[in-house]
């Protein structure tokens, strides 16, 4: 009985990233490109792939075979190494994609899949093994532990989400002024200074200077959001490009300016806060999609009224 329910729940670990990965394909795909799949059809590959095995082998554990759960326990040490591979290249912080998009790159997916690839090795040595009623109860008390942990990982992520949701909505939100930065709707040379990948969709231009607190204390944010498998990062600092500050009518820093592959200027403005660059890319993915359904009577209506 024992075998049988760890056998279950191991293959419902394996179906679950599976599905996730099935539920935002291109996101889940973009997360590809931490392991060095830069191509997009390698990066398909390696997500249908990935698929496939854990789809495969969560049959397998589930029916009874000793050695899917052998090969199992060999494709979570695989998958540890590769993400211990990707943190030693300094991708720690970045997309994987390995339990759906929101999945990073770090320690915790490392140990998580040798803890996984340590109970599927397991799984083969627990048949025929009979607990005491002390020992399901101790089984039970591990599993409530668990199941506890992970409620409480999942209520702080919420509480962000709710929070962000929040800043973002209210009135802390970035300062849109229509003389400071680039023009909204306009085409700008900004545009020059990004290296666009296949799946990247926005450029963030972040201007910065060397005297600012703000600048420094946000710089890990900065460096996180350019992580993001649809944004492209271009950072340009005060005195080492004093020429573009000029052109482009920079009031300050920090400032941002979110612009679309061809230059279109989508939203702008001084930020302080994560919950605010959130925010101005927020907006841009907003007027992309309205300005891209709407006449231009009703765009050049907006931008007046921005």
């Amino acid at each position: 009985m024992l075998a049988g329910a760890v056998r279950v729940s191991a293959a419902a670990v394996l179906l679950l990233a599976a599905a996730l990965k099935l539920r935002s394909p291109r996101q889940s795909q973009a997360g590809m490109s931490s392991f060095g799949f830069e191509s997009p059809l390698s990066r398909r590959l390696a997500w249908g792939g990935a698929i496939a095995v854990e789809t495969a082998l969560a049959v397998g554990v589930a029916v009874g075979s000793d050695g899917a759960a052998y090969l199992a326990a060999a494709l979570q040490t695989i998958f540890a190494a590769t993400i211990g591979s990707a943190i030693g290249r300094g991708k720690l912080g970045a997309h994987c994609g390995c339990f759906g998009p929101a999945s990073k790159v770090g320690w915790i997916g490392l140990t998580r899949n040798l803890a996984l690839a340590a109970v599927f090795v397991m799984i083969p040595a627990l048949d025929g093994v009979e607990l005491s009623s002390q020992g399901w109860l101790a089984v039970g008390l591990v599993i409530s532990l668990l199941i506890s942990g992970a409620l409480a990982l999942a209520l702080v992520a919420l509480a962000r989400e709710v929070g962000m949701l929040r800043l973002r909505l209210g009135p802390n939100s970035a300062l849109e002024i229509a003389e400071e930065g680039p023009a909204l709707g306009s085409r700008s040379g900004l545009i020059e200074g990004f290296r666009f990948g296949a799946e990247e969709e926005f450029g963030l231009a972040v201007f910065t200077s060397p005297g600012c607190r703000v600048c420094r204390v946000l710089g890990p944010t900065i460096e996180l959001i350019g992580r993001e498998p649809l944004v492209e990062l271009a950072r340009y600092e005060e005195d080492a490009d004093a020429a573009v500050w000029q052109r482009e009518a920079i009031p300050g820093s920090p400032f941002a300016v979110v612009l679309e592959r061809d230059g279109l200027v989508l939203s702008k403005g001084t930020f302080n806060n994560l919950a605010q660059l959130e925010g101005l890319l927020a907006a841009a993915e907003r007027r992309r999609r309205q300005w891209r359904n709407a006449p231009l009577e009703a765009v050049l209506l907006e931008l007046n009224r921005d």
